[in-house]
């Protein structure tokens, strides 16, 4: 048995967290999620979950999850060894089960390395100017529209595009199927709810069909016309590792392409939406920032801290372990809460505050192997966003609060009404 905590855990009966879990699903929870947050982490640093397993709430206990190698994220073998198979067995849980944030050692450093560091400093430097320009368009729209009604919705606008004009571009994908890829992408990202219903299943799967017809015939397209772009080298890549199996490199260049692109989509434009709903709707904020530049990458960080666009990920473990003083049997899963780490008063002071001088610590991008892969990307899809937004319109500020798509994982904003 491997400790890996000394944090101090509490027993407290499974059935005290399913309220606090319908409210975070309802208008009231996904609006302000905070109070259920800090709710949890009155249960425990490891709290027991209704079905089996434990949500994971302090934030060293969450830290130690995420880079602790002994801690691995469930993959086929694991979904095998469960009882519920025919949940796992449901198509859009496969598909995404053999992307990168699914897979444990070795095929997840095999596929890891090959990719190398994507977003790199010259990489993204590269990109910066096509980013900028694809900012000034996307507001030049915004204004347009808050010339011609008085107000606009943010999301559609603007926190929706700049994600797929970005990755598109990247991945040469022509911009005219940018529309169809946040379509499947709204969809089929229920497949990865912690609890989906048959209906969110069935939607899943859909939207997953339509996925896969679309990458598999993005990949075949670029392998019969081949350029100096990203997918192009990646074909040259992995078609030298599997030179006598076609399929295999196919399959390879599919889950890559396809993951990589809806990865990059909603949890950036959460982080747009969120940066511009906390920054503008106090005037004396944002117009701070605008006179202290220097400090939009503090706000950035602390709108990623404040209200993660991911509100949970899951673990199991490898072996019999203790963790924040509760002993884990082998196989046992954990589900880490970002945002109640996050807010975790032990870490960071006054969390209910958002403060953009705080300068405090976050685990939103995840930690150890599995970190996020576009996280410097999404820092500058939103640096860049921030500069221009707070120089053409000093006045934008939201007329209500945003809504979101009734969650547990991956949050969503689905609207931000503003005007100026």
């Amino acid at each position: 048995m491997t400790a890996v905590g000394v944090i101090s855990g509490t027993r407290p009966d499974r059935r005290a967290v399913i309220p606090l879990l319908r409210r975070l699903r309802s208008d009231e929870g996904q609006a302000d999620p905070l109070p259920v947050w800090e709710e949890l982490r009155a249960l425990g640093d490891v709290v027991p979950a209704p079905w089996g397993g434990y949500f994971v709430t302090g934030f060293e206990a969450c830290s130690q999850v995420l880079r602790g190698r002994n801690w691995r994220v469930p993959d086929f073998d694991w979904q095998e060894r469960q009882t519920d198979s025919a949940r796992w067995r449901e198509p859009a849980t496969r598909e995404m089960t053999r992307t990168l944030s699914r897979l444990n050692p070795p095929e997840h450093t095999v596929q890891r390395r090959a990719l190398g560091n994507l977003f790199d400093r010259g990489t993204l430097e590269t990109l910066r100017p096509r980013i900028a320009d694809h900012v000034t368009r996307l507001l030049d729209r915004l204004d347009a529209q808050l010339r011609a009604h008085g107000r606009a919705d943010f999301v559609p606008l603007v926190a929706d595009q700049l994600p797929v004009h970005t990755v598109g571009h990247w991945l040469a994908v022509p911009a005219e199927h940018y529309p169809r890829i946040l379509d499947f992408t709204h969809r089929q990202v229920h497949a990865q709810e912690l609890l989906p219903t048959k209906t969110q299943l069935a939607l899943s799967a859909g939207a997953t069909a339509e996925m896969r017809d679309f990458f598999a015939r993005l990949v075949a397209d670029r392998r019969a016309h081949p350029g100096n772009d990203v997918l192009s080298g990646w074909i040259r890549h992995w078609d030298t590792q599997f030179p006598d199996d076609r399929a295999a490199a196919d399959r390879m260049l599919y889950d890559l392409t396809m993951f990589i692109t809806i990865a990059s989509l909603e949890t950036t434009a959460t982080l747009l939406a969120n940066a511009v709903w906390f920054l503008t709707r106090d005037p004396a904020r944002a117009d701070w920032l605008r006179r202290h530049p220097g400090h939009l990458d503090g706000a950035i960080d602390e709108t990623l801290r404040y209200d993660p666009p991911i509100h949970l990920n899951s673990r199991y473990a490898a072996e019999d372990t203790v963790l924040a003083g509760v002993p884990l049997a082998k196989d046992t899963t954990v589900h880490v809460l970002y945002g109640a780490a996050n807010h975790d008063p032990r870490r960071n002071a006054d969390p209910h505050v958002f403060d953009i001088r705080r300068k405090g610590a976050h685990l939103t991008f995840g930690g150890g192997a599995h970190y996020c892969l576009g996280s410097a990307l999404a820092r500058l899809e939103a640096r860049l966003l921030l500069t221009q937004l707070l120089e053409r319109f000093p006045g934008l500020r939201p007329t209500a609060a945003p809504t979101y798509a009734p969650r547990m994982v991956f949050r969503r904003v689905t609207s931000l009404e503003v005007t100026t």
